[in-house]
Formats: C-alpha cells, structure tokens, sequence
C-alpha cells in the first residue's frame, strides 16, 4: 500500500485538471506533484523525478514536430532557437504559473525547507513540476493527448517566438527590426554597480537616439539582451499584427536572455 501524503494548501486540484484539460489518476497526480524535499523528509516517497524526466522529452518531441511540420522552409539552426525559447525552465514556469487559481505551486509537495525559502514560486521546481505533469498526462492517456496539452498550453509562445526572427537573440531581433523601420543600428549604454565579485550591469538600448529598453543582469551580455528585449517590445508591442499573446511572449523569453547566443 503507498503512504498516504497530507494535502497541500491547494487541496481542491479541480481548477488545475481544468487548466490542464485532461482529467489524471490521483495517484499518479500526486506523484507528479511530489518535489525531492517532501519525499526525503516523508521518509523516502517516490518523487516526481522520474515523470520529468518523461515529460521533458514529451515536450521536446511535441514542439519538434510542430514546428518541423509548421515552418518547412526554415533551417535547422533557426528551428533549434525557436525550440529553446520555449523548452527551458523559464518558459515551463510561466505556463506552470497559469495553470488554474494559485498555479502549479499551489498543489505541490514540499519539504520544510523549500516550503520557507518560496520553493512555491522557484522557477526550477514550477518547471519539474511542469514537466512532470506532462509526464503522467502521457503515461494515462498516450502520446497523442501529451501532444495536444502542450501545444495549447505553449501555443502561444511557439507562434510569437516563430514571429520574433532571431528568436533569444534579442540583440539581433531589434537589429533586424530597426533595420526594416529604418531606425538605423541599436547602440546599448551599460554602467555597473557593486565590487568586482558581485557586479551588477545596466543597459539601456538606443534605438534612433531614443532609450527604449533597459535591462539589469549579471553579465553585460545577460544585461544588452534584456534591454534589447525590452526595446523590440517597445517598438513592436503596438503594432495591428502584434497580439497580446505575443507581447506575453516577449516578456517570458526575455528572461531567458542570460542563455541567449551573442549576435555577431
């Protein structure tokens, strides 16, 4: 017989199966809720663990196919930059955050020690939990449905990174964007802050003498891409063809930027 695990906060899992679509055994939802620090501390439960790692290739293989049936005329090379602004941790996480009243965090085990350090809302633990469920929707209902979830689920960013040309590039995004409006190359002004061990960069992007995006990272290169997230937005978030699901889309890839290749 398997232990029994106490609830969670969120003890009504309704709205999440809703926002999910499919309905899930509740055992095997509880699995895929189950974080490492639960288990460990519950005496050695079974974990998530084995789900994500189901539901990571789940999600691979499922925006693979659409975007190689969707986009024929792309290369390889375009094709792999779309995937990545969506099959990261980042992405996984806003979905995860929108799935039903309090999100995914709201339903998950874990230990004491997460539990106090805001292990609910910890971009990581929102991903695995994500991949995880998407996992236990394969394992209850098969390949086909594990596809469908994900792509209504993560539609919306495929279809505005798609649109977004260099995809996490965001430097060379705006550069091809000015280019087409004729606003001339974006220049970027970083300052710092902090000791030599702990720097902090500021950038802002120029684009035809005005600031339109400012970004704050770690690395300068973590900060320009931000910043010149932000300036494509500012430049194209009012455009007719621009919905709201691409702006949303905007902001989830921007950040990721940290993890974005430099433009030449």
């Amino acid at each position: 017989m398997s232990k029994r695990l106490p609830a969670p906060p969120a003890t009504d899992r309704a709205p999440l199966l809703e926002a999910l679509g499919v309905g899930l055994d509740d055992e095997l939802l509880t699995l895929a809720l189950t974080h490492r620090s639960y288990a460990y501390e519950a005496g050695g439960l079974p974990t998530n663990e084995r789900l994500e790692f189901l539901g990571d290739s789940v999600l691979g293989i499922s925006v693979t196919e659409w975007l190689y049936t969707t986009h024929p005329d792309k290369p390889e090379g375009e094709l792999a930059k779309i995937r990545a602004s969506v099959v990261n941790m980042h992405a996984l996480a806003r979905v995860a955050r929108g799935l039903g009243e309090g999100g995914l965090g709201a339903h998950l085990y874990l230990g004491r020690g997460e539990e106090l350090t805001g292990g609910r809302d910890k971009d990581s633990i929102l991903a695995d939990g994500m991949e995880a469920l998407l996992g236990a929707v394969h394992i209850e209902h098969g390949i086909d449905t594990a596809r469908e979830v994900v792509l209504r689920l993560f539609l919306p960013l495929l279809t505005a990174s798609s649109s977004m040309g260099a995809g996490l590039d965001w430097k060379t995004s705006l550069q091809e964007l000015a280019a087409e409006r004729d606003l001339g190359a974006p220049a970027y002004r970083i300052t710092s802050t902090g000791p030599d061990h702990d720097k902090e960069f500021t950038a802002v992007a120029v684009v035809d003498e005005n600031d339109l995006g400012e970004g704050v990272g770690r690395t300068k290169k973590e900060a320009e891409q931000k910043a010149a997230a932000a300036a494509w937005k500012s430049l194209d978030v009012n455009d007719s063809e621009t919905s709201d699901d691409d702006a949303a889309a905007v902001d989830a890839a921007a950040s990721d930027a940290e993890q974005a290749p430099e433009s030449a």
